[in-house]
């Protein structure tokens, strides 16, 4: 949550940076890319939006746009707002749409920590993520997939972390869920994801928990890991598709995904 500096004396603001300082100098982690969020439009020389309604290989039902509709900053956020709406463009028909972005081609590393806070929404046929695909010239899943978070909106209490790679992709993908205690919902707060990535394991945290890793060792008998070469980020709001099914009478839009920040460090 941002927070407002009034609220801190200079002395007590002075000594959190000097602890904040201390512990990253302890956890040997170094920011070295990263969006807040604070500027009137979303930073293209960061992300582009990626567009269309293919059905992107999950049956999805939004078309992608980059419309201000779909995506838009305020009040420090990036809000993706998937609508319902007839919408038609390059010969395709949707009932929904929604935004999707990515650092493809501006932004891209090996190795780290790659973290977001994000509110989520929930809902039947919702199906926010934060996650990244392998920047080479391998078609997927060759190039390697990342999943940092997934949730599919009938299980508010519940995130996935995932990898998809040759021989262990879609249904097969080697992840985990993480689920809230007592009922809460990832919808009524924000909550940060995040992934710690070295050459031979990837870790997944929320809120600072580890509950998952992979190392090669966890492949299948006779595949390759393919998470030795720079990977780029994505954020997206899907509508439908395979795995969190379809919207039904119970889904209410619109619906907003909030993201707080992104931020990504070497060690």
């Amino acid at each position: 949550m941002r927070h407002n500096r009034g609220m801190f004396s200079k002395s007590a603001l002075v000594l959190l940076a000097s602890a904040a300082g201390a512990f990253a100098q302890a956890s040997e982690w170094k920011l070295v890319w990263h969006d807040e969020f604070d500027g009137a439009k979303l930073d293209l020389a960061k992300w582009s939006f990626v567009t269309g309604g293919s059905g992107f290989g999950n049956q999805e039902l939004e078309y992608y746009t980059g419309r201000p509709q779909n995506l838009y900053l305020e009040n420090g956020m990036l809000v993706i707002q998937a609508l319902k709406e007839d919408y038609r463009a390059d010969g395709v028909e949707r009932g929904f749409t929604s935004a999707r972005i990515q650092t493809k081609r501006k932004f891209a590393q090996a190795y780290g920590k790659f973290e977001a806070r994000i509110k989520i929404p929930y809902g039947q046929g919702i199906w926010p993520a934060f996650w990244m695909m392998g920047d080479v010239a391998k078609r997927w899943p060759g190039n390697g997939e990342i999943d940092i978070m997934e949730n599919i909106g009938r299980e508010p209490s519940t995130v996935h972390g995932t990898i998809h790679g040759p021989g262990y992709s879609g249904a097969r993908g080697i992840g985990a869920p993480f689920s809230l205690p007592d009922g809460q919902r990832f919808g009524d707060d924000f909550h940060v994801f995040a992934v710690e990535w070295e050459p031979d394991a990837i870790r997944w945290y929320v809120d600072g928990k580890q509950y998952h890793s992979v190392t090669p060792a966890n492949l299948p008998a006779g595949t390759k890991w393919v998470y030795d070469h720079p990977f780029y980020l994505l954020l997206n709001l899907a509508v439908g598709g395979e795995w969190p099914g379809y919207p039904d009478a119970t889904s209410k839009f619109p619906q907003t995904m909030l993201v707080d920040y992104v931020r990504v460090y070497q060690r």
